[in-house]
C-alpha cells in the first residue's frame, strides 16, 4: 500500500508544487496538533498536588473545563477567519493563524494560575476554528481536481502527527522545556508561506487577471522556459474555465447578492443537512474527546501498559488511519469510506464499552486481557475513525456546499462543529464520572450508527466535483 501512496498522483511532476504548497500550508495543523496532544498526558500531572509542575493543581471540573474552553475559541476563530478571508484573502489568513498559536506557548510557560491555561486552550481554539475554515478552501482551489482529495487530506495527516508529537513530549519532555522547543515553528510556518502566491481564484475576485495567470501558472508548474504546448493548452483551457465561472459568480453577486433564498433551495438545505450530519459525526462519535482524556480513559480501564505509553501508540495509529485515507480517498470515492469509518467506530465503542463494562460493574478477573485489549480496541477505533470521519469530512465539506454559498455556510457548518466540541469535551469527563466509561462509549456507538444511516441513504458522492458548480 505504502509504495503505491509514493508512486501516486500528488507525486508527479506537475503536481509536486502543490503538495509541496500544500504540506507549507498545512505546518501550522502540525504545531496545532502538538498543542491538542499536550492535553491528556498533562492533564493527569495537573490534576495531582504532588505531580503538577506548575505551582497549583487543578479539580476534575476545572479539567473539563480546560478540555472545553478550545471550543468557545473555535467558534471565535470559525467566523473571526472567514471574515479576514473574504475580505483580505487566503493568504493573510494563513498568516494571522500563527499569531493565536504562539500565544499557546507563552500562556504554558509563564502559567500562574488555571486562568492563564484557560487562555491558552481558547488561542488554541482560535487557530484550529481559523484552520478548518482557512486551508480546505485554500487547498481545494489551488489542487487539481484529481488529487485535491488526497491534498486536502494532509491537513489531517499533519495534525495527527503533531497530536502525537504532543502526546510524547507531554508525556516525556520537563513541562517548561516544551515551549522553548516548538515556539519556532510557527515562526518558520509564516516564512515559507512568503513563498507561495495568492490562489488564482482569489485574484481573479479582486480583478487582478494577470497576477491569476500567474499564480495558476506557479501552481500548474507553467511558469518556466520549457512548458509543452500540450501543458500550455491545458493550462489556458483551465484559466479560461475558472476565469469565465469566477466572472459569472460575480456578475451574479453584484446583481443578486448573497440572500437568504440562495440558503433555501432545495440544493443548498440538503447540502446544509449534509455539512451538520458530518460536524455531528466528526465529534460525538467520540474520537476528539477520546483524544483530549486518552490517558484518563486507559486509566479508567485499569490496563497494565503505562497509560501514556498507549496514549502514543494511538497517536501512531492516527497516522496510518490518515494515510489509509489519502490512498484511498480519490480511488474509493468519500461515501464508501465514510461508511465503513462509521460503521467501524460505531462496532468500535459498542466493543469498548462492553470492556468497560466488566471493568465498571461486574467482578470478573480481565488481568489476561487488561495489557493489550484496551489499546487494541481505541486503535482499531482511531484509525476507522481517521480513514473516513476525520480526515474525509472537510474535503466533503467544501466539495458538497453550493459555490456562492460556500464561505459563509462552511462557517456556519465549522461553528456548529466547534459548539458541538465544547459541549463534548466539556460533558465527557462529567459522562465518565457519573454514567461510567460504559454509558458514554455506547452513546458514541449509537451517534456512530446513526449517522451511517445517513451516509448511506442520503450522501451524495462528490468524488471528482468542480469547485466552481
Amino acid at each position: 500500500m505504502f509504495l503505491n501512496i509514493f508512486n501516486s498522483g500528488i507525486f508527479q511532476w506537475q503536481f509536486r508544487r502543490q503538495l509541496l504548497v500544500s504540506l507549507s500550508a498545512t505546518l501550522i495543523t502540525f504545531c496545532h496538533g502538538i498543542a491538542l496532544g499536550w492535553l491528556s498526558p498533562m492533564l493527569p500531572k495537573l490534576l495531582s498536588p504532588v505531580e503538577t509542575p506548575l505551582s497549583f493543581h487543578i479539580d476534575v471540573d476545572q479539567a473539563s473545563w480546560l478540555g472545553a474552553v478550545i471550543s468557545i475559541g473555535g467558534i471565535t476563530g470559525n467566523f473571526s477567519f472567514s471574515y479576514l478571508m473574504n475580505r483580505f484573502g487566503r493568504k493573510v489568513s494563513i498568516y494571522a493563524l500563527a499569531v493565536p498559536h504562539t500565544c499557546i506557548w507563552f500562556m504554558f510557560y509563564f502559567a500562574q494560575s488555571i486562568e492563564w491555561l484557560y487562555v491558552a486552550r481558547v488561542c488554541a481554539g482560535l487557530t484550529g476554528g481559523g484552520m478548518f475554515v482557512v486551508l480546505p478552501i485554500f487547498i481545494g482551489e489551488i489542487a487539481d481536481n484529481s488529487i485535491r482529495g488526497r491534498l486536502c487530506s494532509f491537513f489531517t495527516l499533519t495534525m495527527n502527527t503533531g497530536i502525537m508529537v504532543g502526546f510524547v513530549v507531554s508525556s516525556h519532555i520537563p513541562y517548561h522545556v516544551i515551549p522553548c522547543a516548538v515556539v519556532g515553528l510557527p515562526v518558520l510556518y509564516v516564512f515559507l508561506a512568503t513563498r507561495f502566491p495568492e490562489p488564482p481564484q482569489q485574484l481573479i475576485r479582486w480583478q487582478r487577471v494577470e497576477e491569476a495567470q500567474r499564480s495558476l501558472r506557479f501552481y500548474r508548474r507553467c511558469d518556466g522556459p520549457n512548458v509543452s504546448k500540450e501543458a500550455e493548452r491545458a493550462y489556458q483551457k483551465q484559466f479560461d474555465e475558472m476565469l469565465l465561472a469566477i466572472q459569472q459568480q460575480n456578475k451574479d453577486s453584484d446583481n443578486k447578492g448573497l440572500s437568504v433564498a440562495d440558503f433555501l433551495s432545495k440544493r443548498s438545505l440538503k447540502a446544509l443537512a449534509t455539512g451538520l450530519i458530518l460536524m455531528i459525526a466528526n465529534i460525538f462519535t467520540g474520537t476528539f474527546a477520546f483524544i483530549n482524556y486518552m490517558s484518563n480513559i486507559f486509566d479508567q480501564v485499569n490496563t497494565q501498559l503505562d497509560p501514556n505509553t498507549n496514549t502514543i501508540i494511538i497517536g501512531a495509529v492516527q497516522i496510518l488511519g490518515t494515510l489509509a485515507s489519502i490512498y484511498a480517498v480519490d480511488r474509493y470515492g468519500r461515501k464508501l469510506l465514510l461508511i465503513v469509518s462509521c460503521a467501524g467506530s460505531g462496532i468500535g465503542t459498542a466493543a469498548f464499552g462492553v470492556y468497560a463494562f466488566y471493568v465498571e460493574q461486574q467482578e470478573v478477573d480481565l488481568s489476561a486481557f487488561s495489557a493489550w485489549l484496551p489499546v487494541c480496541l481505541m486503535s482499531f477505533i482511531i484509525f476507522i475513525a481517521n480513514v473516513g470521519v476525520i480526515s474525509v469530512t472537510m474535503v466533503v465539506l467544501v466539495e458538497i456546499l453550493p459555490q456562492k454559498i460556500r464561505a459563509v455556510a462552511t462557517s456556519f457548518c465549522l461553528g456548529c462543529l466547534s459548539f458541538f466540541a465544547f459541549t463534548s469535551l466539556k460533558t465527557f469527563p462529567l459522562m465518565m464520572f457519573h454514567l461510567g466509561l460504559a454509558a458514554t462509549m455506547w452513546f458514541c456507538a449509537a451517534t456512530s450508527a446513526l449517522c451511517l444511516f445517513y451516509v448511506v441513504v442520503c450522501l451524495e458522492e462528490t468524488k471528482g466535483r468542480s469547485m466552481y458548480d
